[in-house]
């Protein structure tokens, strides 16, 4: 089943149980897929919803923390529960030491010597990772490692 497919049972469910925050939610997630296949003119890879959904959660921690910032609490804690509720459609994020080996993997691989292959290993760590890191935590570790 397909995450686009899961997040519409998953709005049904919630509408039963009148679930309203959690309704809103998945309906703004769903129009986010939903874009993505009109945009691309088919129906999306998993590897695209997984793009997108990071996309979504990135995009609701950015305003829980400027909400924060701007002393409107509970619109934070909204966006927030938001953030949680995508994250629970993404996998399960690679631990700290299999990040470290898949940056070392894309190093060697692409013969990396220094800062200049920067963008052939984060291309590399990228597609090693299958979607399952968040591209800044490959970028730092492989910034480190090329330096």
């Amino acid at each position: 089943m397909s995450v686009s497919e899961r997040i519409r049972r998953d709005t049904k469910t919630a509408m039963k149980e009148r679930d309203k925050t959690r309704v809103a939610a998945l309906r703004m997630i769903g129009a986010a897929l939903k874009n993505g296949e009109i945009e691309a003119g088919r129906q999306l890879e998993e590897r695209e919803e997984q793009t997108i959904l990071r996309r979504q959660l990135k995009q609701r921690e950015e305003s829980a923390t400027a909400f924060r910032k701007a002393g409107r609490e509970e619109r934070a804690a909204s966006e927030a529960a938001e953030a949680e509720i995508v994250r629970s459609y993404l996998p399960e994020p690679l631990s700290q030491e299999k990040l470290e080996e898949i940056v070392d993997r894309a190093v060697a691989e692409t013969g990396a010597t220094g800062m200049k292959d920067m963008g052939a290993v984060m291309g590399r760590a990228m597609e090693l990772s299958g979607g399952r890191a968040e591209g800044r935590e490959l970028s730092a570790l492989a910034r480190k490692r090329l330096q």
